[in-house]
């Protein structure tokens, strides 16, 4: 009897290897499929362990490009922060990773998909709400929810046992007292002794950047330019060394960040599940963007536009971060948001120094800033004088409210 074909999003760690393993023994036509989306992975070395693991097949699918230009600019556009800290590394990767997970399965005409991930995380959310959107009807084998597999692996020594037993290699390296998430936007730490809230993370934990104390003692000056609310330009300043593609900007903004230890955030957040957990992220390049990004728009979106797209940012970084990006909801902020950044064009000038991130100016063509307007010197265009009727009608109901407090023999509680 022909075997069902499922397709397993691969890592190439202890955990996924034995899920490749369990599947064959659950008699499945294993797929691999590793995602690279920018992390410190061997690729090849995965592939060849899954290949030899039996698996009939390895997609290796380079997904930096698409994770920016798709997924982190618009979260940019939205100025999206998950409980207005969290730049939202890893929830960016998920959907583009489950996304390229279906279409394999389109192709390899596979009813099953499979992943690794916990049933206490976000991402076993982010990844079967994909698939679901995507694909629906797909079958899903998520292990970790499985009594048949939680039942024969108890344990780390249990999976030991069994990788001894059907020859997967597994690499003795000294084991992180934390896990990781890393990709082209962030790494992220937690878990382990990261559980404990006033546990001070050591400075060797840090990865894609240096502490702001030990960062040079010298200013990095540069340029971001933005069309229609999107990077097109960075210049690093003192060699004009230069950067127009999406994934070369962000490279480029992760090593000036980093050196300069921009991007450290230490948090606990709210997890979709109703688990709170800590995660220490490094976002180096991604926080430069987000903060000039921001800068631009001050001087080129109109106030209330702003402010209507500023009500957007918060459901659009829950959604994400909960797993809803393939949703009629997300489709529409999207949009909206699209339209907010027709205008946010320009340049700004940034100093980036031991951690702080310095605005030295902005220009645009699009500018609704009129400097004889705002002018205290300059007299013409804004007659002072039409302030008095202004605040008299803004003060109508503010009178109307203190008689109404005068009759009821009340006064302001505040």
């Amino acid at each position: 009897m022909k075997k069902e074909k499922i397709v397993l999003a691969y890592s190439g760690g202890l955990d996924t290897s034995i899920i490749l393993k369990w599947l064959q023994d659950k008699g499945y036509d294993v797929i691999a499929y590793i995602a690279d989306v920018g992390q410190d992975d061997n690729f090849q070395e995965a592939k060849d362990k899954a290949l030899k693991l039996g698996a009939s097949g390895v997609y290796i699918e380079d997904l930096k490009e698409e994770l920016i230009t798709g997924f982190l600019f618009p979260a940019i556009k939205a100025n999206a922060k998950y409980e207005n800290r969290y730049l939202l590394g890893t929830s960016l990767a998920r959907p583009i990773i489950a996304k390229r997970q279906i279409e394999i399965a389109n192709k390899e005409k596979a009813d099953y998909v499979s992943h690794g991930a916990t049933g206490k995380g976000n991402d076993q959310v982010r990844f079967e709400l994909t698939y679901h959107a995507l694909k629906p009807g797909i079958k899903i084998i998520a292990p970790w929810k499985s009594n048949d597999f939680l039942s024969q692996f108890k344990g780390r020594t249990d999976m030991l046992n069994y990788a001894e037993e059907k020859g997967i290699p597994v690499k003795q390296t000294i084991k992180k007292p934390y896990s990781e998430d890393d990709n082209i936007v962030h790494i992220s730490h937690e878990a382990g002794i990261l559980e404990d809230p006033l546990f001070t993370a050591d400075k060797s934990l840090l990865c894609k950047m240096v502490a702001p104390q030990d960062a040079p003692d010298k200013e990095t000056h540069i340029s971001i330019r933005f069309e229609k609310g999107i990077p097109v330009e960075v210049i690093l300043k003192e060699d004009n060394k230069t950067a127009t593609k999406p994934l070369d900007i962000l490279r480029m903004l992760n090593e000036i960040g980093g050196k300069n230890g921009i991007g450290l955030v230490d948090m606990v957040e709210n997890r979709f599940v109703g688990i709170k957990s800590r995660g220490v992220y490094e976002t180096p390049g991604a926080t430069i963007l987000y903060a000039a990004h921001a800068d631009l728009e001050g001087i080129t979106m109109d106030r209330e536009v702003m402010k209507l797209r500023n009500m957007l940012s918060n459901p659009f970084a829950e959604l994400l971060y909960y797993g809803f990006w393939y949703s009629p909801e997300m489709e529409f902020l999207i949009n909206a948001i699209n339209q907010s950044q027709e205008l946010v064009n320009g340049t700004v000038h940034l100093s980036l120094y031991k951690g702080n991130i310095i605005m030295e100016g902005r220009e645009s063509a699009n500018s609704l800033y009129n400097k004889d307007l705002s002018s205290m010197d300059i007299p013409g265009g804004f007659d002072q004088r039409d302030s008095a009727g202004f605040i008299r009608i803004n003060a109508v109901r503010l009178m109307a409210y203190s008689s109404l407090l005068q009759r009821l023999g009340r006064s302001y509680k505040v």
